[in-house]
């Protein structure tokens, strides 16, 4: 029985489950609406589909959509960026104890941990990857490797990918390092990342691996992404081990880079301060085995964050716009989930060609951050406003902390 005041959507779809979508106030492509209806008629999924108001189209499932199945999963619903999250840590300082100028701060964390497009596939001018990694890198790779070894035992390519030259490292595209200041002016440090290059490849392989088991049973499907392996065969358990520990890697991506954030604060910033004060790292790319309307299932959360009842999150705004610590109201409808963050309002392209540098610089004033074209095509316009955002789904979390960044590193 649905409840009386509900406050999300429903899209029967013929031949398969109701989508249920918390978009109120929020635009949503046609494109997207198909991914989703495709999705919403695959035999094993269960229950019905849950859509977050950051929802925009994705490679074969849509990004900002929860995904529950029983007896398979899906690869690219879990896509190429496996474990991908957030991290925020609350520290003891206060706005007046940073510099007056940041720049030298934004310089020292760009200098400390490695960003950028991996240009050099792995050698050592690769900017986006560790040339030698530091003793701290290795020692933490260490709790990795022995899972690792087994998976590559048995898919050798996967061990041509950059694994442990990109623990500890941010990346590119939409991943960020913030420093950020609360409705308090507390000073918080917020990171936005996942398992890098490794994921990428554990992702395009057992994407592609699923895509030959279709073509071998000759199962036909709505679109060639949904391709899946049922549980109880061979494929199913190896991406299940592999897609774990690629989440496991992402999550210790995370608090390396918090790691090296904290110290080159506290060479920079001479008073003396706590970090850790309040602590969340959480993905928003991944699956994991729940239990949900009485069922033990599978849930995919492709850019959506776990909400359930009093576990923390992070919902991120775009460069130049809030940011908020939430504290989920554990809504069984949506699968206890909420929105990872704004959601991009276009592509990328199209956010290059309707925006100028200017228009970047105007939208990032008072943030200390690159200002070039470099990362036009995230600047604040390209994503949906995120106070819209945040009032469709103000039945899946409570705000705990708003946060506005003084600096942000792009990768």
């Amino acid at each position: 029985m649905e409840p009386m005041d509900r406050n999300y959507e429903i899209a029967n779809v013929e031949g398969g489950l109701p989508i249920k979508m918390w978009t109120r106030g929020v635009q949503i492509e046609p494109a997207a609406r198909l991914q989703l209806e495709r999705v919403a008629r695959m035999p094993f999924v269960v229950n019905h589909v849950a859509v977050m108001p950051d929802v925009h189209v994705g490679i074969g499932a849509t990004v900002g959509s929860v995904i529950p199945t029983k007896g398979a999963v899906i690869p690219a619903a879990v896509g190429v960026d496996i474990g991908c999250g957030m991290m925020a840590v609350r520290t003891s300082l206060v706005a007046s104890d940073l510099p007056d100028t940041l720049r030298a701060l934004r310089a020292a964390i760009e200098q400390a941990i490695p960003h950028g497009r991996d240009v050099g596939k792995g050698k050592r001018d690769d900017p986006g990857s560790w040339g030698k990694p530091p003793p701290d890198i290795t020692a933490a790779w260490a709790g990795l490797d022995a899972r690792f070894t087994a998976i590559v035992a048995k898919y050798p390519k996967l061990g041509k990918a950059n694994s442990l030259t990109h623990l500890g490292t941010l990346g590119t595209g939409n991943h960020f390092i913030e420093i950020c200041l609360d409705e308090s002016e507390r000073v918080w440090v917020m990171l936005h990342s996942g398992s890098r290059g490794i994921g990428n490849a554990i992702g395009q392989f057992f994407i592609e691996l699923a895509k030959q088991d279709m073509r071998c049973w000759f199962i036909d499907l709505p679109d060639r992404d949904l391709a899946y392996f049922p549980e109880g065969t061979q494929h199913f358990d190896d991406y299940v081990e592999a897609v774990g520990w690629a989440q496991d890697f992402a999550a210790l991506n995370r608090r390396l880079m918090m790691s090296s954030m904290i110290k080159v604060m506290r060479d920079i910033i001479t008073k003396p301060f706590d970090a850790e004060v309040e602590a969340i790292n959480c993905h928003h790319n991944y699956v994991q085995r729940e239990r949900h309307f009485g069922q033990n299932i599978l849930v995919t959360r492709k850019g959506a964050v776990r909400a359930a009842k009093d576990v923390m999150g992070i919902i991120p705004g775009s460069m130049g716009t809030r940011s908020f610590i939430v504290r989920g109201l554990g809504n069984r409808e949506s699968f206890e989930s909420c929105s990872h963050g704004a959601g991009r309002l276009m592509s990328r392209h199209e956010a290059l060609r309707r925006f100028t540098v200017e228009d970047h610089v105007a939208a990032t004033t008072g943030v200390e951050c690159r200002q070039d074209l470099g990362v036009l095509d995230e600047t604040p316009g390209a994503y949906k406003p995120i106070e819209t955002v945040m009032a469709a789904q103000a039945d899946l979390v409570e705000i705990a902390h708003t946060l506005k960044q003084v600096l942000c590193v792009k990768g």
